[in-house]
């Protein structure tokens, strides 16, 4: 389980990230898409630090919203 990001972009794209996972993003014509997208990411992500060997960093980001 990954903790992502989502919101509007250019030309009415929407743009997908994954903060635990540095420079991993993607994008999609929509949020469905998007988030498809992302998904696929972070699986490419996480195949290629274990190939490289790589320690797999830990999902521990919190999200809160704040009134101001």
């Amino acid at each position: 389980m990954r903790q992502i990001i989502i919101k509007p972009g250019e030309d009415n794209f929407w743009i997908a990230e994954c903060p635990s996972l540095p420079g991993c993003m993607s994008q999609g014509s929509s949020k469905k898409e998007a988030i498809k997208n992302i998904q696929e990411a972070i699986e490419g992500y996480l195949e290629v630090l274990q190939e490289d060997g790589d320690p797999v960093p830990d999902d521990n980001m919190e999200s809160i919203i704040v009134a101001v």
